[in-house]
């Protein structure tokens, strides 16, 4: 592949486009964990809590994915966006004005989870203006939206200590309204639109293995990602007695390692096979999780989770450039279903932190129970690969890979 042929491909303003969507999205989709020390303090939540609290809009955001990846399907991914960022703006509104109670608290999260779909409509937006070949790179690209965790982490606690949590969330909706004006003005639906089908039909994927595969794959990375990333900031406080403004700080330095290298990863899965990248990935995010777990000094653990966060980004990007070739037809639906199985993963991952830490007493038993999880995507990937080949050999569907590029 080419950089030259990427240029000539495509459309350039729909990809930029998607990608704004997606950052500003993303950064609206983890405030709640980037202010996390702050709301926390303010309800007073117990370990198991706070990992709660920060989780629900990422919950949230997978189920509203599968709605969203319908609508990319039915209606286009444009028309999709350009709804979801209207939606957006409730739970902005509501919590500037309101959110003191904790019942509020967590209906705004999930109202936050429409934002966290735009996974749904911001990739399909991307895949279908590019050829198979180019797969990697363009979604990467566009995947690479997750960079606005950075500025969640960045200047949501800096914010917060001048304006105060609530004041912080309304702001995001100044960024929102720039995003959804530019996006209006250079998006086009991809000139090849699916063919809609009816419900039972796109269901009619979770009939299929590989739907399996994608989805627990895609709950390691991504679920490990967005998880740590609306969780860190709360483990350095209680772990290292960082104030809320450095954790942040050390938080933005995790996460930019896994939102930076994403469309890395796409690109390398381009030439290499997704395959072969997803299996040093997965081997680095259990050594690096493992070491977290020893719950070394400040600055290893700093170190290890930059290393994790810089497999977690890479294996996103290379397992969505596997999808786009496995499901050509349902791409949005698939995308919904898998990027809903991302959103549970993250989910977990700071509720299984938080309820270890208040039963056991440490961290430590959550960071090795991941590092576990993660050995096992390992080895269910050798399984998948395994029956790629298989399929390959023994039955020629026209939905399977080139040997080279899986």
């Amino acid at each position: 592949m080419k950089l030259s042929d990427f240029r000539k491909s495509g459309h350039a303003p729909s990809l930029l486009a998607s990608f704004l969507y997606f950052d500003v999205s993303f950064m609206i989709w983890v405030l709640l964990g980037a202010l996390g020390v702050y709301i926390t303090k303010d309800f007073n939540l117990s370990p198991s809590q706070k990992g709660f609290i920060v989780a629900v809009p990422i919950l949230s955001g997978s189920i509203f994915r599968l709605i969203l990846g319908y609508l990319t399907d039915r209606i286009g991914p444009r028309k999709t966006a350009i709804g979801g960022m209207v939606v957006t703006t409730a739970p902005l509104v509501w919590a500037l004005l309101f959110g003191h109670s904790l019942t509020e608290l967590y209906l705004i999260g999930i109202l936050l989870g429409v934002s966290g779909a735009s996974f749904a409509a911001a990739i399909p937006m991307a895949s279908r203006w590019y050829p198979p070949h180019l797969q990697g790179l363009a979604m990467g690209i566009a995947g690479a939206g997750n960079s606005g965790t950075l500025l969640a982490t960045l200047f949501g606690p800096r914010l917060a200590e001048q304006y105060g949590w609530h004041n912080v969330v309304g702001m995001a909706i100044i960024p929102l309204i720039i995003v959804f004006m530019i996006y209006v003005f250079l998006a086009k639906d991809p000139p090849l639109q699916t063919q809609p089908k009816t419900i039972g039909q796109y269901f009619n994927v979770f009939k299929r293995k590989d739907t399996w595969f994608f989805c627990f794959f895609y709950s390691v990375t991504f679920g490990g990602f967005v998880g740590l990333t609306s969780f860190l900031s709360i483990f350095f406080v209680d772990q290292y007695s960082l104030s809320k403004v450095t954790a942040g700080d050390f938080v933005t330095l995790c996460v930019a390692a896994g939102s930076f290298f994403r469309p890395v990863g796409g690109f390398i899965a381009d030439r290499i096979g997704g395959v072969r990248l997803l299996t040093f990935l997965f081997l680095g995010v259990a050594i690096t999780m493992f070491g977290v777990g020893l719950l070394p000094s400040l600055m290893t653990v700093t170190f290890m989770l930059f290393l994790g966060m810089f497999s977690l980004g890479m294996g996103n990007g290379a397992v969505f450039q596997i999808v786009p070739q496995r499901f050509k037809q349902e791409i949005g639906f698939i995308t919904g279903i898998v990027g809903a199985a991302g959103g549970v993963g993250g989910f977990l991952i700071p509720n299984l932190l938080g309820s270890l830490k208040q039963l056991t007493g440490t961290y430590a038993t959550g960071f090795f129970l991941y590092a576990g999880i993660a050995v096992a995507a390992l080895m269910m990937l050798g399984i998948a690969h395994h029956s790629w080949q298989w399929q390959k050999r023994g039955q020629h569907h026209s939905y399977l890979l080139d040997s080279k590029k899986i």
